[in-house]
């Protein structure tokens, strides 16, 4: 073996050449007298145990290796892990293909992007590299940290320095070209408005109503964060999402859903979801993952590789987010129906599902606000209420709840908000959510009622109104309660305070201009 050879030694002791399609290659030593070229490099993604991308640097005579579990930075001020690996030879800068099962490395390889990049540092400890690539274009730092680890951030290119020419991408990782919106961190999801089908129906998009759980889904190479309608990360609730990461690749996108639970008819089913909803232990949400799967229902994209898409139209949007294919085992893109309501709304129903959701083809989105361009038309009567005590129960359920007491937030005379008692629910519960209803009500037990105006009857245990939970109905009574109540779980994604009546608006009128979507005052990162 000569001297070059022993720098891929390392590389060749790990792969059978007999099951593996990588190249044995050689170490290949530069040409004297030859006319100075810049070294090349490649960026693979590489489907293996987990997804990351390999970037591999020609340096005397192979290529000097790192693997890349989250792709590049494309913010200074953010460090990425990078973790050395075995030198590679020269022929790996064309390799693709799939290296099979209890090989080293096992899983699909592609090429994702190549150039060529200028040096200015190289050592054993910290490298430094102006990238002239496709979609990655500029200056990156790499520096050791500990044996293997290594940390790869994006690194200004100084005044005087010649930056690299630019080069057209689909998407990309790299500094911010001029022009590129950078990526928000806490939206808040856009909200329909309770109403009916609209009079011109040909001018809206029609979606079934998901019975689930709002949350956006904030995607990054080899990371995705859930993030629930009130700004919470429950992305460790709902573990068999993060496989998107691997559809999704290299891309940064910022995706609006519903995380839903199926019954036996493949009906979407909240009381089912609540058996997956407020678990924090890691066993127990591994235990219920199994019992119950959970699958991200996707219906509108915001954000995809260096564009806010708020001024896009809902049709445009819906294209795009259809084009990238996202659909899973635990993750769909469900197409809409343009037109025809009335026959849309008239399917649901026989599905028995909850109702559907009208979306005005030329509409941008809005986050964070309630807009008629989005209306919602029920089959049955549902919304959120707070649970401000309860009554307690007598036969079967002596000792236990008899019913919950429900109000929601209004406007006093004063301005103030104050909670309205809205009736109580005695019908939708089993055994165990009993239980753990009381459970969760026994610390918050108050004295005085928490209700203003109107009072429950005698006899009721008050408590703090902080627990929201989704009530059925079949309509509201002149006295302002409800009429055949049924419990149906309780929810976390909402807050107490922001609990009020919901009170159909009419659609807006055919003259009425669609919103731009272009919202003030956005939080980004």
């Amino acid at each position: 073996m000569t001297r070059d050879d022993s720098k891929l030694a390392s590389y060749r002791s790990r792969r059978s050449f007999a099951q593996t399609p990588e190249p044995r290659g050689r170490a290949a030593r530069p040409r004297r007298g030859a006319k100075r070229k810049r070294p090349r490099f490649v960026v693979q993604e590489h489907h293996a145990r987990r997804l990351h991308w390999d970037l591999r640097l020609e340096h005397e005579g192979v290529l000097v290796s790192w693997a890349l579990p989250r792709g590049f930075p494309d913010d200074p001020r953010e460090k990425r892990l990078a973790v050395h690996t075995e030198d590679h030879p020269i022929e790996y800068l064309d390799f693709e293909g799939s290296i099979p099962a209890g090989e080293y490395g096992a899983g699909t390889m592609t090429i994702w992007d190549t150039g060529e990049y200028d040096a200015e540092k190289f050592t054993d400890t910290e490298v430094v590299v102006h990238l002239h690539g496709h979609r990655v274009n500029g200056r990156f730092a790499l520096f050791q940290t500990r044996d293997k680890d290594w940390l790869l951030r994006l690194v200004p290119v100084p005044r005087g320095l010649r930056p690299s020419e630019p080069t057209p991408a689909s998407h990309r990782m790299g500094p911010p070209e001029p022009g590129r919106d950078q990526m928000p961190t806490d939206l808040e999801p856009m909200l329909a408005t309770l109403s009916k089908l609209p009079a011109d129906q040909d001018e809206w998009g029609y979606e079934i109503k998901w019975d689930g759980v709002r949350a956006l889904a904030y995607g990054q190479p080899g990371r995705l964060r859930l993030v629930s309608r009130n700004l919470l990360d429950i992305s460790a609730q709902y573990p068999e999402v993060r496989g998107l990461t691997r559809t999704l690749g290299a891309r940064q996108v910022i995706l609006d859903g519903e995380l839903v639970a199926l019954d036996a008819r493949g009906r979407p089913s909240f009381q089912a979801l609540q058996r997956r909803m407020h678990l924090t232990s890691e066993a127990e949400i591994r235990r219920r993952q199994r019992e119950v799967p959970v699958t991200y229902i996707i219906f509108d994209l915001l954000f995809l590789d260096g564009r806010l898409l708020f001024g896009m139209s809902y049709e445009e949007r819906r294209r795009e987010l259809e084009a990238l294919g996202l659909s899973g085992s635990h993750w769909h893109t469900p197409g809409y129906q343009r037109g025809d309501g009335v026959a849309f709304l008239q399917a649901s129903r026989e599905q028995q599902l909850e109702g559907i959701v009208a979306k005005r083809l030329n509409s941008g989105y809005q986050p964070g606000r309630r807009s008629r361009d989005w209306l919602k038309i029920k089959n049955v009567q549902r919304q959120e209420f707070v649970i401000g005590g309860w009554i307690p129960g007598a036969g079967r359920r002596s000792g236990e709840l008899g019913a919950l007491l429900m109000g929601y937030y209004a406007t006093g005379n004063g301005g103030e908000l104050r909670l309205r008692f809205a009736g109580k629910v005695g019908t939708g519960f089993d055994t165990a959510e009993l239980r753990r209803l009381k459970e969760l009500l026994e610390p918050l037990r108050i004295d005085a009622s928490p209700f203003s105006g109107r009072q429950p009857e005698r006899g009721a245990t008050f408590v703090e109104p902080r627990l929201v939970c989704e009530v059925a109905f079949s309509e509201w009574t002149k006295a302002g309660t409800l009429r055949h109540p049924s419990y149906q779980g309780l929810r976390d994604d909402k807050q107490a305070i922001q609990v009020v009546r919901e009170v159909p608006a009419p659609p807006p009128d055919e003259t009425e201009a669609p919103s731009a979507g272009s919202p003030p005052g956005v939080r980004r990162s």
